[in-house]
């Protein structure tokens, strides 16, 4: 049995109307954190200076798998992520922060296989039988 799922896949990010560029991402899901998902990109696509040095770390998101899943059907989210299908087997991915919104486009394929990987670890619906509480508390405290 696996104890994280992580896969690598392609998305273009939209830069303008006729314009994008291919940048490799990350998926990951860990079972200790069931309700989330990870989607991590190249630091060198950041707009924090800081990611202009060597060594900079990926830019990682954070958010439910329930919303990754739901916005492959119909368009989901509310607040820094929205996802939503696309024509042909695409999705859509938009990340807002203060410095900007990114558009992703993902091969829908792609998602699925991962959120079907993550669901062979942990079910939906199954998610509050991984959730250590106590290890939650001392982390939110500190």
């Amino acid at each position: 049995m696996y104890s994280a799922v992580e896969e690598t896949v392609q998305a273009r990010l939209i830069l303008s109307p006729h314009r994008s560029v291919r940048l490799r991402t990350v998926l990951s899901y860990l079972p200790e954190d069931p309700f989330a998902i990870r989607m991590a990109f190249p630091a060198e696509f950041s707009l924090d200076d800081a990611a202009d040095g060597q060594g900079a770390e990926d830019i990682v998101w954070v958010f439910a798998r329930q919303l990754l899943s739901s916005g492959l059907e119909l368009a989901a989210g509310a607040g820094d992520v929205h996802v939503r299908p696309a024509l042909g087997r695409r999705t859509m991915v938009e990340l807002r922060a203060p410095e900007g919104t990114a558009l992703l486009q993902f091969d829908s394929t792609d998602l699925r296989r991962f959120l079907w990987r993550s669901r062979l670890l942990v079910p939906e619906g199954e998610e509050h039988l991984h959730l250590d509480a106590d290890r939650a508390l001392a982390q939110l405290l500190g």
